[in-house]
């Protein structure tokens, strides 16, 4: 593994040719959700049975969460954990179709200037890279993806959920054709199920072509998702 600092975030870079990220093939980014470590998502290049030349790049979110700070956590923007559990327990999960958060647009212009450096650091061909990740991090890949114009073979978004829906929906329609793999518990407390299906629906509509993966579990990846995401990366990763 190697750690390279872009747009004054911290990246892990793996696989490739040399296992740090060497190579002309094809680059995964995943982002990783609320009050994880950075180096959460890391893990799953090993499991994954993809090209030796595939890289994978882990971003680490800017914000390091005090509360969570013995165990790494960090977060791409704040949020309010204790009313997230609140809603939770009453049975009444919070619906976050219409919000915009606070700190979306600075996150969101930080994982650009991300990405463009990775692409020109790693020589990324047009078209190679698959941009995703989980809770979190899956919202913000995916207010890039929609809000941008940038080349991609994929987004992945696991166990995420529906934001700025009054913003987002009419970008829609500019990324029809887009492979998504979306994935989501059917037991999730705290991102909830039906707001996912309505998300899956919003782009099933604008014609992006979505693979839908539900599972009996919670907030979480499971084995059946990661099966999942091993055949969307082959299906959708170009050989270099």
């Amino acid at each position: 593994m190697r750690t390279v600092q872009i747009a004054g975030l911290t990246v892990r870079l793996v696989g490739g040719v040399d296992r740090e990220g060497g190579g002309t093939g094809p680059l995964v980014v995943l982002l990783h959700g609320y009050g994880a470590p950075g180096d959460d998502l890391v893990g799953l290049y090993r499991v994954l049975r993809v090209p030796r030349e595939v890289r994978f790049a882990f971003p680490e979110a800017p914000l390091c969460l005090p509360e969570l700070a013995s165990y790494g956590g960090r977060a791409w923007w704040p949020i309010d954990m204790a009313a997230l559990q609140r809603a939770a327990t009453t049975g009444r999960p919070r619906d976050r179709s219409l919000e915009s958060p606070a700190g979306l647009p600075a996150a969101h212009a930080q994982i650009v200037q991300v990405l463009d450096g990775l692409e020109a650091e790693l020589s990324v061909p047009t078209g190679a890279l698959l941009l995703g990740g989980f809770s979190q991090g899956a919202m913000l890949a995916c207010d890039v993806a929609l809000r941008t114009p940038r080349a991609l073979a994929g987004l992945i978004l696991l166990s995420t959920t529906l934001l700025s829906r009054p913003e987002w929906q009419p970008l829609m329609a500019a990324r029809a054709g887009l492979p998504v793999l979306q994935t989501h518990g059917r037991s999730d407390s705290l991102l909830p199920h039906d707001r996912a299906i309505e998300l899956r629906d919003l782009l099933l509509e604008a014609g992006l072509k979505v693979k839908w993966h539900d599972f009996p579990g919670a907030h979480e990846v499971p084995s059946s998702v990661l099966s999942a995401l091993n055949e969307f990366c082959n299906e959708h990763l170009p050989a270099s």
